[in-house]
């Protein structure tokens, strides 16, 4: 490990193997050759002179990258992509000729970014798809336990521990449609030229429109996409890596919501993130059981919401055909916001999986509550018998505020017993069991988890079958 030289946290802390080496320079600059290879082949099937004996070097050259010989030229050039051709061109000498013909640098770099960002899409689609799955067995575990629910994280009305949990499911199938969406748009940069008006191709293939045309389509089909975008200056339009980090940023939204929550319910000891054996909470204070995961979780989940607007503010500051303040802008905010997203998947995978629900102290703090939360059809229930509705208010009025006062000084709550005890409600003293039973208050919740299950997470889940099944795991 290098001591004397900045690592980013989430290449040596967070992110996944896979998301890391999706941007790596092994994979980016494997890619730039990649690029140019398809570049060649399709240039030659059109019938420029590029012989069968120059490809084949390139291909069995791909993966000898020579990263000291590249900096060593970078250093001279004050140029990446030409430092990497002529690199490549030590390895490849009968090649070196015809590498990068007719191309600008943005050929390979553009082509190699949308290339990287798809790839990125596809991996955080899968962390998607696993997490609904995670949070959907939750929900439907957890359907009809009641739990008090909040507004303005007073309380409000009972619902129940699974139908909570639709809600984050909710947020995260949204995020899944989004993300989707913009797979499915990304368009390739494909072989543009220089300011966009692919004048040195139509130069190669001597006026040759359809050809231009026709090595356009064969390059953007061979790198794996459906389609290029029909018009760009020397960059495709930046306001693609914004549409691709707003998912991102979604996504990373609707992590921090979840692991907000989880830490507020970690707080009144109702729901608690995954603790190991091992796992010590403070340096200070043994007893301490932080939800680090879940603040881990926002920590990340803040950075990847606020670089979003660094990706607008490049879209809204591209001059004309294109200008270069984009460039070391972009090399840091979208492999970023990538692996800081990946990393928050991870953990919500990680502590989704291992949510500890502690049924006593949901009941005992929903108790407390209840019989307030209960007074409307209390109140029915005394009318019902034959109490006067104006009196029975009255007394549901002060018996509470009555009740409210003890809870505050910190005694149990006594409402049942004041209830018990008035002469007005006392004739209900014998049903309190049954109208303080919480289940009669949570609504529709359990049938609402049932409902949204089968009609919203699950053909989802169906239709990504082959992606459940990845797991959290956190490395520090």
């Amino acid at each position: 490990m290098e001591i004397d030289n900045y690592q980013s946290p989430l290449s040596s802390r967070y992110a996944s193997e896979a998301m890391r080496f999706n941007f790596s320079d092994k994979r980016r600059f494997t890619t730039w050759r990649r690029l140019w290879i398809a570049l060649a082949e399709c240039e030659q099937e059109l019938g420029l002179p590029i012989s069968a004996e120059q490809i084949a070097q390139m291909k069995s050259t791909l993966e000898d990258l020579d990263l000291e010989a590249a900096a060593r030229y970078e250093r001279e050039l004050r140029h990446d992509v030409m430092a990497h051709i002529h690199a490549w061109g030590e390895k490849c000498p009968k090649a070196r000729p015809i590498i990068h013909l007719g191309a600008t640098s943005c050929y390979v770099t553009d082509n190699a970014d949308l290339i990287a960002m798809r790839e990125g899409l596809r991996l955080v689609r899968a962390q998607l798809v696993s997490l609904l799955d995670v949070l959907a067995k939750f929900a439907r575990e957890q359907r009809s336990l009641p739990t008090l629910g909040f507004t303005h994280f007073q309380a409000a009305q009972a619902t129940t521990v699974g139908k909570r949990a639709t809600l984050w499911l909710q947020d995260f199938l949204h995020d899944l449609e989004d993300l989707e969406h913009a797979e499915h748009t990304l368009r390739f940069r494909g072989v543009k030229g220089t300011t966009g008006t692919q004048a040195s191709f139509l130069e190669l293939f001597e006026g040759d429109h359809a050809k231009v045309r026709e090595l356009d389509r064969r390059v953007t089909a061979r790198m794996g996409f459906e389609r290029t975008f029909g018009v760009t200056g020397q960059t495709y339009p930046r306001q693609s890596d914004f549409r691709v980090a707003q998912v991102l940023s979604s996504i990373a939204q609707s992590a921090h919501k979840f692991a907000t929550d989880l830490r507020l319910l970690a707080h009144r000891k109702e729901l608690e993130e995954p603790f190991e054996k091992q796992q010590i909470g403070s340096s200070a204070m043994p007893w301490k059981r932080n939800p680090m995961r879940s603040e881990r979780i926002c920590s990340l989940a803040r950075f990847v919401i606020e670089a979003l607007g660094n990706t607008a503010h490049t879209a809204a500051n591209q001059w004309l055909e294109r200008t270069l303040d984009d460039s070391a802008n972009r090399r840091i905010v979208i492999a970023e916001m990538f692996l800081a997203t990946d990393a928050v998947l991870n953990l919500c995978l990680n502590v989704a999986a291992g949510i500890v629900v502690n049924p006593h102290v949901i009941r005992r703090n929903l108790d407390e509550e209840l019989p307030f939360l209960a007074s409307e059809q209390l109140m029915m229930e005394a009318v019902k018998s034959g109490a006067d509705r104006q009196d029975v208010h009255e007394t549901i009025r002060t018996k509470s505020h009555e009740a409210a006062r003890a809870i505050k000084d910190g005694k149990p709550n006594p409402f049942r017993a004041l209830v018990a005890a008035d002469p007005v409600l006392g004739r209900l003293a014998g049903r309190l069991d049954s109208l303080l039973d919480a289940s009669r208050y949570v609504g529709r919740a359990p049938e609402q988890v049932l409902e949204f299950l089968a009609e919203e997470v699950e053909p989802v889940l169906a239709r990504h079958a082959a992606l459940v099944g990845a797991r959290g795991e956190v490395r520090v």
